[in-house]
C-alpha cells in the first residue's frame, strides 16, 4: 500500500499523520500518478486547520505535485501510460506516493521542464499568471505592491512582472529576504517588521498609491493594503496567511476613492481544460526562457510533512519548499 499525509482531525502541524492508504484503480476518467516530487503551498495549511474545510475526514491534503501516470481509466484520452505529469487543482490528497485524480486535471510536462521544477511552481506559477495577466493584467510601466515577496508566488510574481517592464514594491519580514526579493527583480522592499508599509509606499509613489495591490497575507494587512491604493485602484487578496480579514463596511471603499476588491481562486481561473493548458503553458515558457527561475530552497522527506508546515506557518521558509515520497 502506497504512503499518504492525512488529516483524521482538523487541527496544527501534529494532526498530519503518515500512514498506509487503501489505492483503488483509477475510475473511468481518472489516472493514477506516481508522485516523484509534491509542491509545499500555503493553502495546505488552510485546509489541514480547517480554515477552507474539507468534504470528510480522514482526508488527504496537498495540492500540487509531479509524477508519472501508472495507470489510466477507460475513457481517459488526455494523457498516457508512463507520460510525466503535473497538477495544481482538484481535490486535496497531493501528499502521497501515488494517487488518483481527474485525468483532465493533469498537464504533460515538456522535456525542458525537471519533474522537482514543475512540482515547485505548477501552483505558485500558475497563481502568479492569473493574477497579473487575467485578473487584473498589469502593463508595463505600472507599479504594483505584492506581498510577501519573498516567498514562493512572489519570486515568481517577481521575476514575472520585471520581465514586463513593471515596477515592484515588496514586502518581505527581514532583511535577508528583502536582499532575495531585490535578486528576483524586486525594485523597492518594505520589511514590515521595521517599517510602515502604507507609509513607505505613499513616499516611493510620491503620495500617489499604487493602482494594485496583491495580497496573500489576508487580516494583518487588508486595511493597510487598501490605504496603499491610488484613486479606483483594485485589492485583489488571494490568500490569508495571517487569517481572515475582519469584516468591514463596504462604504469605505468609497470613502478610499471608489476602491475595488476581488478574492479570486486559481481553481475558478483554470476551471475549464482550455484555461488550465493555455495557464500553464504561459508559466512552461517563461521558465524555458529563462525569465523566470524556480528555486528550490528546501527539500522534506514526505513522512516530515508536519515539520515543514511548521517552517512555513513560522515564515522560516523562502521560495519554493517540495515534500519527497
Amino acid at each position: 500500500m502506497p504512503k499518504a499525509v492525512r488529516i483524521h482531525q482538523v487541527g496544527g502541524p501534529e494532526a498530519l499523520v503518515y500512514e498506509d492508504v487503501e489505492l483503488a484503480g483509477p475510475g473511468p476518467l481518472e489516472a493514477r500518478v506516481r508522485h516523484t516530487a509534491i509542491g509545499l503551498n500555503y493553502i495546505d495549511t488552510y485546509h489541514r486547520s480547517g480554515l477552507y474545510p474539507l468534504a470528510a475526514l480522514p482526508h488527504g491534503i496537498g495540492m500540487e505535485a509531479a509524477g508519472v501516470v501508472e495507470a489510466i481509466g477507460s475513457e481517459v484520452s488526455s494523457v498516457k501510460l508512463g507520460e510525466r505529469v503535473a497538477y495544481a487543482a482538484g481535490p486535496p490528497g497531493a501528499y502521497a506516493e501515488a494517487r488518483n485524480i481527474a485525468a483532465d486535471r493533469l498537464v504533460p510536462l515538456p522535456e525542458g521542464i525537471r519533474d522537482e521544477t514543475a512540482a515547485a511552481m505548477m501552483l505558485k506559477g500558475m497563481t502568479v499568471e492569473f493574477l497579473v495577466e487575467r485578473c487584473r493584467p498589469v502593463a508595463a510601466g505600472e507599479t504594483v505592491l505584492f506581498h510577501a515577496a519573498a516567498g514562493g508566488v512572489g519570486l515568481i510574481a517577481c521575476q514575472w512582472l520585471a520581465a514586463r517592464g513593471v515596477i515592484v514594491i515588496g514586502t518581505v519580514g527581514s532583511r535577508a529576504k528583502a536582499e532575495l526579493a531585490r535578486r528576483h527583480g524586486c525594485t523597492h522592499t518594505v520589511v514590515y517588521t521595521e517599517e510602515d508599509f502604507p507609509q513607505r509606499v505613499r513616499e516611493l509613489t510620491g503620495g500617489k498609491g499604487v493602482p494594485v495591490v496583491f495580497d496573500s497575507v489576508g487580516r494583518t494587512t487588508f486595511q493597510g493594503s487598501l490605504d496603499c491604493l491610488s484613486p479606483r485602484g483594485m485589492l485583489v487578496a488571494f490568500g490569508n496567511a495571517s487569517g481572515k480579514p475582519e469584516p468591514f463596511d463596504m462604504q469605505l471603499l468609497a470613502q478610499k476613492g471608489s476602491l475595488y476588491l476581488t478574492r479570486p481562486t486559481l481553481m475558478t481561473y483554470t476551471a475549464s481544460r482550455e484555461d488550465l493548458l493555455a495557464s500553464a503553458h504561459a508559466l512552461f515558457e517563461r521558465v524555458e526562457s529563462g525569465a523566470v527561475k524556480i528555486e528550490i530552497h528546501e527539500r522534506w522527506p514526505l513522512r516530515d510533512a508536519a515539520s515543514a508546515h511548521r517552517a512555513l506557518e513560522a515564515r522560516a521558509t523562502a521560495g519554493s519548499t517540495l515534500l519527497l515520497p
